[in-house]
């Protein structure tokens, strides 16, 4: 019962997290003062909930790496933004499980379930048929970068499903880095001019899209394996155009919608096929 509502808070994480493209669309700012302000929002937002409900500050090598790790891995998907297509990002950035899966096999012996690789490459292959359409040779380094980002992306996953992790410390420092690292485009910004509109949608991107998609993924991740929360994760570059399409009428082609249900009949296969075992394995204990 724990496992299976740890991994609704997961999915509802990579969904919130995936309302990204409905908010930046609409703001005028310079992507790393968005960027900050969005952290400086969650920061708070989570600082708050940290304090309201007495959470305790927990500093670790998890914790630490943690943060580091998303930090890297938010950085790193930038600037391959700025060097390679977004497509040859997105595409690089989530081959994130199978990178979950191979370190979790090199540096703690754990062997991957047969479901574990079917259900990687297929949501691997269906983010492919996605985004198939934007991708290109690129440019080496930018497409690198990228690769690089799945790694730090899944080392995250890891580092906060150890025993001596805590998320919501871990997130919290990621986001005073980050803050800090956009704060000199943030200072340049001319705030009072900005429509009221974007304003909202900055507060959006802080509250929903960061702060609470970031407490969603804290609750959950401590019950879910990183294999499995990698995998569940594999919604969110689906997911935003998906909602950009609908809201903003951008059209998306019938490969681009395959894939979409590729990934989402992968994860929700995975996920039923894993709780209908540990059912099966509780009853038979």
């Amino acid at each position: 019962m724990i496992r299976h509502r740890s991994t609704v808070f997961v999915f509802l994480s990579a969904v919130l997290f995936a309302t990204g493209g409905l908010f930046f669309k609409k703001i005028s700012w310079n992507a790393l003062a968005i960027s900050s302000a969005r952290s400086v929002i969650a920061g708070l937002f989570i600082l708050s909930v940290m304090l309201i409900t007495r959470h305790r500050f927990r500093i670790t090598k998890s914790v630490i790496f943690a943060a580091l790790s998303i930090s890297v891995t938010n950085n790193l998907y930038a600037l391959a933004n700025k060097l390679t297509t977004a497509g040859n990002t997105i595409v690089l950035q989530f081959s994130m499980p199978v990178f979950v899966i191979l370190i979790m096999a090199v540096f703690y012996r754990k062997k991957p379930s047969a479901l574990e690789i079917v259900t990687c490459f297929a949501v691997l292959g269906g983010i492919v048929c996605f985004f198939i359409d934007s991708l290109t040779a690129g440019n080496m380094l930018g497409n690198a970068l990228a690769l690089i980002s799945g790694v730090s992306y899944a080392c995250f996953f890891i580092f906060n499903s150890r025993e001596d992790s805590e998320p919501f410390t871990a997130v919290l420092l990621s986001y005073a880095l980050t803050a800090l690292i956009g704060l000199p485009w943030l200072l340049r910004t001319d705030v009072a001019a900005t429509p009221g509109s974007e304003l909202l949608c900055v507060l959006a991107l802080g509250l929903l899209q960061q702060g609470t998609a970031q407490i969603c993924f804290a609750l959950g991740i401590k019950e879910t394996p990183p294999v499995a929360a990698s995998l569940i994760s594999g919604i969110e570059p689906i997911l935003n155009p998906v909602l950009v399409a609908l809201f903003y009428g951008e059209k998306l082609t019938l490969l681009s919608l395959i894939g979409a249900a590729v990934v989402l009949l992968a994860v929700l296969v995975y996920n039923v096929i894993t709780a209908s075992k540990k059912a099966t394995a509780d009853a038979g204990g």
